[in-house]
């Protein structure tokens, strides 16, 4: 926890106000996202949507889990571990051969894991979805604490990751191929170009890696496209969380630091080797209830551009630090980059449990009051950025949730799958769930993985034809 806290001594000191030129969005609808409507076989929340009520823990029910149109498939738990066995991070990846892969962080706060044996990147041949085999581990440098900047390219088959924690590290960038056997990545290379690492973000290509930290403004792009001789190509003046690039690699979509909600920068010189490549900001975008942004994803809907977002935590003041059970949690929302110059948010991915008025009424549930867990969100993912039907995110005590967004403006729940929870023996920390990774997907089989810190990697199917 003496970790933990001073990672928010950080956050408290680089979360600032929203700063020159920030484009104000629309008020979409106000309230929670509706819930969703549970089918056949599901084992329904009994409060709050959202809620994991410490009524529940007293009589067993959160030791069932709680699902709604969704089951388990398979899981797999770090045998023996120390600490955490899951983190910020899942990719799927299928080869050259068709062999079908799964990638994931164990860290998610360093050094919770410097005594365990099994830290790094777990390495999943998922042949059979419901018994995932371990085929390797990657504990390189920044596989050993890559914090939030786990990335893939599936265009070109490889892995990244920069060295980082919550406040920074020396940035060492490791690469992966993955092309020929995702079961056996093989290392191409690790060096030093990627300045105080914490996220990232790729272009879809796989030839530049971004490295991010939300503490310092050092967004890097590193070359590497060779991958002996990987590169910086250009340190700019940005914090950062995480980033996503544009399907051509010319637009970076930052989720920013220092409290200025999600940039929109012209990245096309770098995308273009350009000598000395420039950066043009497009536009900012902020919002009321801002806490600490995570990442924007961009996709289309019948042809229209859009990004969704998701802050984390919780806060007591607009894109203020951190607080345990803040008033103010940011949670998701989808916003319409039609004019990319005056970006508006159209809808909200919120839960009941994310609402003011019900924030005192669960205030005392177990992991509410923890800073680095509580009700709020972290992560979301979409499963293809060309009209896609859901989007699934993890939302820490809440689990997995899952939201129709045929209709960007009017999204909806549809499913939900909270794991089982189970007694807990790390020292300052409740028997609660810790969903915190990003999503993956296989879209064939209506799977989604992810990971919870305390209880490993989850294959999750959804079901009652609700996706």
């Amino acid at each position: 926890m003496r970790f933990a806290l001073s990672f928010l001594a950080l956050v408290a000191g680089v979360l600032a106000g929203c700063g020159d030129g920030t484009t104000p969005g629309a008020p979409p609808l106000a309230g929670p996202t509706p819930k969703a409507q549970c089918g056949p076989g599901s084992r329904p929340e009994t409060d709050l949507q959202g809620r994991v009520s410490a009524e529940d823990h007293a009589s067993g029910r959160a030791a069932q889990g709680y699902t709604c149109n969704t089951e388990l498939v398979g899981q797999y738990v770090v045998p023996n571990a120390i600490g955490t066995v899951g983190g910020f991070k899942v990719e799927r990846y299928i080869d050259r051969a068709g062999r079908e892969c799964a990638y994931y962080d164990t860290t998610l706060l360093f050094p919770t894991n410097v005594l365990d044996a099994n830290a790094g990147i777990n390495v999943l041949d998922m042949s059979n979805p419901a018994q995932p085999v371990l085929t390797a581990r990657l504990t390189t440098p920044a596989m050993l604490s890559p914090h939030e900047s786990l990335v893939l390219s599936q265009e070109a088959g490889v892995l990244a990751a920069v060295m980082g924690n919550p406040a920074f590290y020396p940035g060492i960038v490791d690469v992966y191929d993955i092309s020929e056997d995702c079961r056996y990545p093989q290392l191409r290379a690790s060096a030093p170009v990627g300045f105080l690492g914490h996220e990232s973000g790729m272009a879809p290509d796989g030839k530049t890696f971004y490295s991010a930290s939300p503490g310092t403004p050092t967004l890097t792009a590193v070359d590497i496209s060779n991958p002996l001789a990987i590169r910086p190509l250009w340190t700019g003046n940005y914090t950062s969380h995480g980033l996503s690039i544009s399907n051509d690699g010319n637009r970076a979509y930052v989720a920013a630091g220092n409290g200025n909600g999600v940039l929109i920068l012209d990245v096309s010189e770098i995308q273009a080797r350009k000598p000395n490549p420039q950066v043009r900001e497009i536009s900012r975008l902020s919002w009321d209830n801002q806490t600490i942004p995570q990442n924007a994803i961009p996709f289309t809907r019948d042809g229209r551009p859009y990004l969704l977002e998701i802050d984390e935590y919780s806060s007591n003041a607009p894109g203020g630090s951190v607080a345990a059970h803040g008033a103010i949690v940011g949670a998701g929302r989808i916003i319409d980059i039609s004019d990319e110059t005056r970006p508006v948010i159209v809808s909200n991915l919120r839960l009941e449990v994310h609402e003011p008025e019900n924030r005192a009424r669960i205030a005392d549930d177990p992991g509410a009051q923890l800073p680095v867990q509580g009700y709020a969100g972290h992560y979301c993912n979409v499963p293809t950025r060309v009209n896609p039907d859901i989007a699934a995110c993890s939302m820490i005590i809440s689990g997995l949730r899952i939201f129709d967004i045929r209709d960007p403006r009017r999204p909806r729940e549809i499913a939900y799958f909270n794991a089982p929870v189970n007694p807990r023996i790390t020292p300052g920390f409740e028997a609660s769930n810790w969903a915190m990774s990003s999503p993956a997907f296989a879209p064939e089989r209506k799977e989604i993985w992810y990971s919870d810190g305390y209880s490993g990697f989850y294959v999750v199917r959804v079901t009652n034809g609700v996706w």
